[in-house]
């Protein structure tokens, strides 16, 4: 069962937001209150700018990359690729951020701030990792928030072919489970990569009514700890 921190005392919302601007502010913290309030809203935290030392930057794309219920497309060569593979959840939830956060990656934008801020949401049970397993080796995986019917992923990636993808199965596979098309996994920007995969684009208000939607409903069991 998560547990919910004290409240932030910043006010985030959309109110101000005009539409196709992506970044919507930015200042505040990453205290857990302060991203719990900012997902229920419709936001993330991502700096700006390539100065780790930057200023924190809370970003609604319009669109939004979304995959929802019924929309994953598995080819023949993925079905073979997860079978090599046992998918596990928060088992290794500090090696997935490390992963995601390699300094060698194009595009980093994983801080140190940002690690700290998602391992406090882990330790109070609203973050998790959906992780790709092999011969006792963690070859790729994924981490985000759970809250209700909504999973907002952060960050995938890999060490082996595959990996990240069958990850995201597995998650689609838990998030999914029950069958509620309220349920959603948000990915923020639908990348020809992602888009492969089922991830679509959606209006931001698209967006903020099925949040609205999927925020009452229970949390997948997978992600119950």
């Amino acid at each position: 069962m998560a547990i919910e921190p004290p409240p932030s005392r910043w006010q985030l919302d959309l109110e101000q937001a005009t539409p196709q601007d992506d970044l919507v502010g930015i200042g505040a913290d990453l205290e857990p209150g302060t991203l719990l309030m900012a997902y229920r809203a419709g936001l993330f935290p991502m700096g700006v700018g390539q100065d780790e030392n930057g200023p924190m930057g809370w970003w609604s794309p319009d669109p939004r990359g979304v995959l929802l219920p019924g929309d994953l497309r598995i080819s023949r060569s993925m079905r073979r690729s997860l079978r090599h593979f046992d998918i596990r959840v928060d088992t290794a939830f500090a090696e997935v951020m490390a992963g995601c956060a390699d300094p060698s990656r194009d595009g980093g934008w994983i801080t140190a701030a940002i690690t700290a801020a998602y391992t406090r949401l882990y330790e109070l049970g609203w973050a998790h990792s959906v992780e790709a397993w092999a011969g006792g080796e963690l070859l790729g995986g994924l981490y985000g928030l759970a809250m209700g019917g909504l999973f907002a992923g952060e960050s995938m990636f890999h060490r082996a072919t595959d990996a990240s993808k069958c990850a995201l199965v597995g998650l689609s596979d838990r998030v999914f489970a029950d069958g509620d098309p309220r349920r959603i996994i948000d990915v923020q920007w639908a990348t020809p990569h992602l888009s492969s995969l089922g991830v679509t684009q959606i209006p931001r208000d698209d967006y903020l009514a099925r949040l609205e939607g999927s925020l009452p409903l229970p949390i997948p069991p997978a992600f119950g700890r």
